[in-house]
């Protein structure tokens, strides 16, 4: 799990949208995090794999905002946006394994153009009857 500094988090409250009754018009309850991703200290690959996965939720001044808005309760918001937050950093961080070139055999390679002259010679025998006229 990251280790994500206080100071680069900015939390802000505000009212829910959507149904609710007359609690959501009078409560903020919707948790919006603003995270300075600079401040994270992230490698410049990390960097690159966190702008890919936050896609629309990364700012072109290299915020982060994440907006959550599913619970009732301010606590439970926060709770969410901070390990929605903490998921997303931790993927990040997670290299992608290289992917090691594999090569055909010959036996797999004439075992492929054997199969393709065999449908060859079904497809070659459905075409249209000539008569010996």
């Amino acid at each position: 799990m990251a280790d994500i500094p206080e100071s680069a988090i900015a939390e802000k409250f505000l009212a829910g949208s959507g149904p609710g009754g007359q609690n959501v018009n009078k409560v903020a309850t919707a948790c919006q995090l603003r995270v300075d991703v600079f401040a994270l200290g992230l490698a410049p690959d990390a960097y690159r794999r966190l702008k890919t996965l936050a896609g629309s939720k990364m700012t072109a001044a290299g915020e982060l905002v994440i907006l959550a808005r599913s619970f009732r309760t301010q606590e439970a918001n926060r709770a969410d946006a901070r390990a929605r937050l903490n998921e997303l950093v931790d993927a990040a961080l997670v290299r992608p394994e290289r992917r090691i070139k594999t090569k055909p055999s010959k036996a797999a390679k004439a075992k492929r153009v054997d199969s393709k002259k065999a449908r060859s010679t079904v497809k070659a025998g459905r075409g249209r009857v000539r008569g010996t006229e």
